[in-house]
């Protein structure tokens, strides 16, 4: 079974963006304009909005409107927005529009434009598209970008639906005009998406970062709250791009809840923050998408997990010494990109050697060689047997030496019933011998357990040169 999820992304050691001028952060501020896109009978809509608003638990009024509700929207409009704008207006910002919202708004869209924000969709409505069929949503994404480029004077070159159904990155991909798609929160780096053979660049947006939390229950209190929140998010990030890893902070934010005056300051107070540092990069989204693409274009790559059955088996049969069973087993299993990395892929294949009934794991033992043994000498190894044997100098011994490695291995095997294991590549000829002169006295319970061991290392260091 092909697992969908991308559970591993960069791993332990993240790509340097290569940010301008050397940046330590890149901070990337959006600006969500809903006001005049949310759910309103008067929008068409079979109930009143329900969803970020100062009413927290508000239902939908069925075929009602809700006054209260329509009225922190419109504040969003004719308030909020004016106070992000004054504080915002001299930085690179990305607004996330709803196209009816922007067609209602035409003073906001003209502020936006002289301050050289870039607009992206955020869809044609505010609305959840959960349980909308395929087809409708995809008829709404080309509806709002028609209705964008009518109302901005240019198509929009970054997506984010924001309330999304399983099909919604999908339908980004299909669509084929975009820069970037922006509904992800897996990363805290821009990354490729391969939908259908097709490269689609993707550039995470926040939910932890974000004044939607002021509209929760368990959310900001207060603007020191989010302030707090959003200084030492930035100062962590920050130290680590001092440290040569770094990254992008995304802030989310929204016209009638962080355009409130209390809350606002703390945008204010981060700003400052901010500018106080040095290697502080303010950018777009489409900023960080065109870097990106420059600096990190996609590279295809042959994946593990995306290989037939026999390709897979003829490529990893191997990495158990003549078992090809755990490669079997583990295709025939849930297979993701976590398997595609050498330590992934290691992983399971311990789990599968693990889960292996006793006599098939004491076949897996017994089918490895003998260290300097006949095999060696008849030159009977198998390729990674012979390179491993190599590597500790163990194809070049004297006659003492292969006198000495004779005698402990009968030894050994004579009383455990399975060849000695050791990971040659961890060790050197000597530390090989000694380990042989100490192991062989041991019990076999002890040994047979130190053998699975070793086969599991063994197999991790093979994966390391098949998956570099």
């Amino acid at each position: 079974m092909r697992y969908s999820r991308d559970m591993r992304g960069y791993g332990e050691t993240t790509p340097d963006p290569q940010w301008p001028g050397g940046a330590r952060i890149a901070v990337q501020i959006v600006v969500n304009y809903e006001e005049g896109g949310e759910n309103s009978i008067e929008h068409g809509d079979a109930a009143s909005e329900a969803f970020l608003s100062e009413i927290i638990g508000a239902q939908p009024w069925p075929g009602k409107r809700h006054w209260n509700m329509e009225s922190i929207y419109d504040y969003g409009a004719r308030s909020g927005f004016w106070r992000l704008h004054r504080l915002l207006k001299d930085i690179p910002v990305t607004v996330y529009g709803v196209a009816t919202a922007l067609e209602r708004c035409p003073e906001q869209v003209a502020a936006m434009q002289q301050a050289g924000w870039e607009i992206a969709t955020h869809g044609l409505k505010w609305i959840d598209y959960r349980d909308i069929p395929r087809e409708v949503e995809a008829e709404h994404i080309a509806q709002a970008i028609e209705l964008h480029t009518r109302v901005t004077g240019e198509r929009p070159h970054g997506f984010y639906q924001g309330r999304t159904s399983m099909n919604t990155v999908e339908l980004g991909c299909e669509e084929g005009g975009f820069a970037y798609l922006a509904d992800t929160i897996a990363d805290e780096l821009p990354y490729w998406h391969v939908h259908q053979g097709r490269p689609q660049l993707m550039v995470p947006y926040t939910m932890d970062a974000n004044d939607m939390r002021f509209s929760s229950g368990q959310g900001f209190g207060t603007g020191t709250d989010f302030f707090d929140y959003l200084r030492d998010s930035f100062d962590i990030l920050y130290a680590e791009g001092a440290a040569g890893a770094p990254k992008m902070m995304s802030i989310g934010l929204h016209c009638r809840l962080a355009g409130r005056p209390g809350r606002a300051m703390a945008i204010q107070r981060f700003l400052d923050h901010a500018r106080s540092h040095d290697g502080v990069w303010f950018a777009s989204r489409l900023d960080i998408a065109r870097h990106w693409a420059e600096h990190h274009p996609y590279q295809p790559r042959d994946r593990a997990s995306q290989m037939d059955r026999d390709a897979f088996v003829a490529k990893f049969g191997g990495i158990y010494e003549h078992s090809p069973f755990i490669a079997e087993r583990v295709w025939d299993a849930e297979m993701g990109a976590v398997h595609d990395s050498a330590g992934g892929l290691a992983g399971r294949m311990a789990q599968v050697f693990r889960a292996a009934s006793d006599a098939e794991r004491l076949g897996v033992l017994v089918a490895h060689p003998d260290l300097a043994g006949k095999l060696a000498a008849a030159k009977r190894l198998t390729a990674e047997s012979t390179q491993e044997q190599a590597s500790a100098g163990l194809d070049a011994l004297t006659d003492a030496e292969r006198t000495e490695f004779t005698r402990l291995n009968d030894a050994y095997t004579g009383k455990h019933g399975f060849p000695f294991i050791i990971a040659v590549r961890d060790h050197d000829k000597a530390s090989i011998l000694a380990a042989m002169q100490a192991r062989v006295d041991n019990d076999t319970t002890t040994e047979r357990a130190e053998a699975e061991r070793q086969v599991m290392r063994i197999a991790e260091l093979r994966l390391k040169e098949v998956l570099k």
